[in-house]
């Protein structure tokens, strides 16, 4: 499960309109006939439209300033063996989207007269989505520039010499750009993984917009607040602010095992996401100590998916555990090898 908040920005300023947003996330609906759209929904009701929910968003703002974010983005993206599990990508993402948004609430250290924050007191809709695109910033991508790069150039030189501007034998320079295409080291459905290609397989995911203010319009709940859990004195009364993104991280994991009955492995837990990126001597240790099976699973889910790396992680902690990670690798071959276990 990945999980990422964050306030929605035009260039260095906040949007002040949820308009665009909103737009770009009924991308999807295009060419679609009414049967087939997903449409937005919240924790008490289905199908409401694109309109409604930039003028709910919107008109929510109050006391906001423009520097500040009118409103956050939570996107949450089950991994494929997560997705696996579910019966019914859309329904059944639905049902989770409401339970971890009491989660999302629950993880607040906020009060409202005297009491903690519901469910009742957000307002946020939500959206499922079917598909994804390569982005420049995936590293089949980035891996496959070098190709690219010299694809393109071999395209130019081959339009020059047709126009007249060079000479070459366009031939040749065709059968290396067939070469090329063929070595490119990302590859799908036998061609070479270009930027805005869409991914095979279930790719359900979920987006969700939530308000910066409270339901009422009238009290801020900020999950980009750097508190996780204190107090401070506002006109004279002591009041409780944060919100303990950790904790929502956990929570969301936990409800979406229980909710569905999913048996985690210790490699796509967050809190090995955590330990790799702290202690990686301390995460690898913990991977070697689990039982053949769930180590010969946990080997093969990192070899899939990539190092379970999560952003900012410092360079030279990235580089030594990578190190670590490969020497254990070669050690444990022969039980990603023997194992039964299906990826």
């Amino acid at each position: 499960m990945y999980i990422t908040i964050t306030p929605q920005k035009l260039g260095n300023n906040y949007s002040q309109s949820s308009a665009d947003f909103v737009g770009y996330l009924e991308k999807e609906n295009q060419g679609l006939e009414q049967q087939d759209m997903e449409h937005f929904f919240n924790q008490f009701g289905d199908e409401i439209s694109a309109e409604e929910v930039v003028k709910e968003i919107d008109g929510n703002t109050a006391k906001l300033k423009k520097k500040e974010p009118k409103f956050y983005s939570i996107t949450v993206s089950p991994s494929k063996y997560e997705l696996k599990q579910l019966q019914n990508s859309r329904e059944d993402l639905k049902i989770y989207t409401r339970e971890i948004m009491k989660d999302y609430v629950a993880s607040f250290n906020r009060e409202i007269n005297g009491r903690p924050i519901t469910i009742d007191d957000i307002k946020y809709y939500a959206k499922i989505e079917h598909q994804r695109t390569f982005k420049g910033t995936d590293i089949q991508i980035k891996e496959n520039q070098p190709y690219a790069t010299k694809i393109l150039q071999l395209k130019t030189d081959i339009r020059n010499i047709q126009e007249g501007r060079a000479e070459g034998n366009i031939k040749k320079m065709e059968k290396e750009i067939a070469k090329l295409e063929r070595q490119a080291p990302h590859q799908q459905n036998g061609k070479r993984i270009v930027q805005g290609m869409q991914k095979d397989g279930n790719q359900s995911h979920i987006h969700i917009i939530v308000s910066r203010k409270d339901a009422s319009n009238s009290i801020s709940l900020s999950p980009g607040s750097k508190h996780k859990a204190s107090e401070v004195e506002m006109h004279g009364k002591n009041v409780k602010r944060g919100f303990d993104r950790d904790k929502f991280f956990d929570k969301a994991e936990k409800t979406f095992d229980k909710t569905f009955g999913y048996k985690r492995n210790f490699a796509e837990t967050y809190k090995a996401r955590k330990d790799f990126v702290k202690n990686p001597n301390l995460y690898f240790a913990a991977l070697m100590k689990l039982p053949a099976n769930e180590k010969a699973l946990a080997f093969k889910m990192i070899t899939k998916t990539g190092l379970p790396v999560v952003p900012s992680i410092p360079l030279s902690q990235a580089q030594i555990a990578l190190r670590v990670f490969k020497r254990l690798r070669r050690g444990a071959e022969v039980a990603i090898k023997s194992s039964s276990i299906g990826i």
